[in-house]
């Protein structure tokens, strides 16, 4: 794992890079995502079809093998190891009850004059969920994207997710069990997201699109939003990593592979002070990483867009990982909410050794679907707001209309919208009616 001095020569260019760790380089796949979205919306059911026999290395034969039966996950929930049951029941249940915290109020506000202002939230009608499936399958996934929406109050949750070989993950199909779910459709990538803000005669087009996916996937959510709302824009999985002398090498090393073992393109980056630390957890890496069963996943992850920074103090450490803003965050430190007010950019900030990033990927109640590649500078975490929509309340008397009214109407004139002052005016002077 390669370690850098931030006293040294050529930090600056070497840390840019890990700062474009996540250019993913959309320019090169939107040509094919944006075909792929004119044929479902052109032909529908046949065109996610024939995408599913071109990429997913099965030919259904009618758009009825597209779907899931409810028995099917029924079955699937019932044939559980009552352990990862259980397992599963405690991750739905402190999944729901962080997010019921979330839940925003509709409000009224009622002015002497008879003004009334208020707020009214709506959850939408209908929530599409994308479930990665291809070089792994995530029940936990859908907990961490249906569970909000529920909390949300949505009606009709719709999930899509890949099948290769149209073999459906029995585990995931017993969390949509679990989650009241009974619409699920056997279709993954950009065809999956183009029939979710589209619409197919099968699959039925909603109104938000919620979780991760490969590049063709974060494509298509680019190229439908308008159409539909979406999460986020979510790359590959990350990890950062703030310590001091105080770490335990070997719980560091592990931490950092927790991430590169998603995938090549996952980015594993430690910062600390202590040039002890960095070096005993560099050789941990190595010596762990040859026991892992995705090790090949793993090393090209660690080589390509892992990296160890040596800071001369905390303080500095703290500043890089702002800018890197990482999707995970972990403080490793004697003292780390010291450091928490300090932390300004990261989806989620795991304090202390006892709380490693995987316990949030499962079963901590956080959602785990979080920004990614630097996002977290503005993004947030998927949360029940994303699944609910605001509406302004406003009325007026007469009274407070007089009160405001010319202030108003002069604005209006003053952008040159006649109709908009005369609307205002011919009520204040109901002469002119």
């Amino acid at each position: 794992m390669r370690i850098l001095y931030t006293d040294q020569a050529g930090f600056k260019e070497e840390f840019e890079k890990l700062l474009k760790r996540s250019d993913m380089d959309m320019e090169k796949v939107t040509p094919i995502v944006l075909q792929i979205i004119d044929e479902i919306k052109r032909k529908g059911d046949e065109a996610v079809m024939e995408h599913i026999a071109k990429f997913d290395r099965w030919e259904p034969t009618s758009p009825n093998d597209l779907v899931i039966d409810p028995q099917q996950m029924q079955e699937a929930y019932e044939s559980l190891d009552p352990k990862l049951k259980e397992a599963l029941h405690l991750a739905y249940t402190r999944i729901e009850n962080y997010h019921k915290k979330q839940l925003p109020k509709s409000w009224i506000d009622f002015e002497p004059n008879g003004t009334i202002l208020g707020q009214k939230v709506t959850p939408v009608e209908r929530a599409g969920l994308y479930i990665p499936g291809g070089k792994a399958a995530y029940p936990s996934s859908l907990l961490m994207n249906a569970i909000p929406a529920k909390v949300a109050g949505v009606q009709e949750i719709v999930v899509t997710t890949p099948t290769p070989n149209n073999e459906p993950n029995e585990l995931l199909l017993a969390a949509c069990h679990l989650c009241g779910i009974d619409r699920v459709y056997k279709v993954g990538g950009a065809s999956a997201i183009a029939a979710l803000a589209y619409g197919t005669q099968t699959i039925p087009k909603v109104d938000v699109i919620t979780g991760p996916g490969n590049i063709f996937v974060a494509t298509a959510k680019k190229l439908v939003y308008g159409e539909v709302n979406i999460d986020m824009i979510a790359g590959p999985s990350e990890i950062g990593i703030l310590a001091d002398e105080s770490a335990n090498p070997t719980l560091v090393a592990i931490d950092l592979l927790s991430q590169a073992e998603h995938d090549e393109m996952a980015s594993s980056i430690l910062i600390t002070s202590d040039e002890n630390l960095a070096k005993k957890s560099a050789r941990e890496v190595e010596r762990l990483l040859q026991n892992l069963k995705r090790q090949e996943i793993a090393t090209k992850s660690i080589e390509e867009r892992g990296a160890i920074i040596i800071t001369q103090c905390m303080s500095e450490a703290v500043e890089l990982m702002n800018e890197i803003a990482p999707e995970h965050l972990e403080v490793m430190s004697a003292n780390p909410f010291e450091l928490l007010p300090f932390i300004k950019n990261a989806g989620a900030i795991f304090l202390g050794a006892n709380t490693p990033e995987p316990i949030g990927d499962y079963i901590a109640g956080p959602n785990h679907t979080l920004p990614t590649g630097g996002t977290a500078r503005f993004y947030s975490p998927l949360s029940v707001e994303h699944f609910l929509k605001k509406s302004s309340l406003i009325s007026f008397s007469k009274q407070a209309l007089r009160d405001i009214g010319e202030a108003a109407a002069l604005l209006a004139h003053t952008e040159g919208l006649e109709a908009h002052a005369k609307s205002i005016e011919i009520r204040l002077d109901e002469s002119r009616l």
